[in-house]
């Protein structure tokens, strides 16, 4: 069994779609990032790569790739299924925490949750996602941005 933690954050801005587990939540403003820049993904992605000590997806998908340049984090999520599918890791569970003042997010969680797990061929009991605020405090409680705290854990298949 190997156990994995993922950190994102990304800014909030203006004239972007506010994307998370893979759904378009309506909101004024939304994440920027060479991809969709679903910040969500992006820590479990990296919970993942780490569980399996396959680097992390800087490594994997870099900013400084044009074909990337927009791509949907459940496509990259995709990815690192499959990569860890080649590596014999298979998932046995994912925690995730978004960090988020606004906007509220338990409406939309079920979808992530159904989202991610399609993604990732797991059932929708391997993957847990909440929310919290920051009570205004930090960049996330000013509505500066959004991060996200994932952890995982996988087991080897012989």
């Amino acid at each position: 069994m190997r156990v994995g933690m993922g950190y994102d954050v990304h800014k909030l801005v203006y004239d972007r779609d506010l994307i998370l587990g893979g759904v378009t939540i309506p909101y004024e403003k939304g994440l920027l990032g060479h991809s969709d820049a679903d910040v969500l993904i992006h820590a479990i992605m990296d919970s993942l790569l780490g569980a399996a000590a396959l680097g992390d997806i800087g490594r994997h998908f870099p900013d400084t790739d044009n074909s990337l340049k927009g791509i949907s984090s459940i496509i990259l999520l995709e990815k690192v299924r499959d990569i860890l599918a080649s590596a014999n890791y298979e998932i046995v569970n994912i925690d995730a925490t978004i960090i988020a003042q606004k906007p509220k997010m338990a409406l939309f969680i079920p979808e992530m949750v159904k989202n991610m797990s399609k993604a990732l061929n797991i059932s929708e009991s391997q993957v847990n996602v909440k929310a919290t605020t920051e009570e205004g405090l930090g960049f996330t409680g000013t509505g500066q941005g959004i991060s996200c705290q994932s952890i995982c854990l996988l087991e080897k298949i012989s």
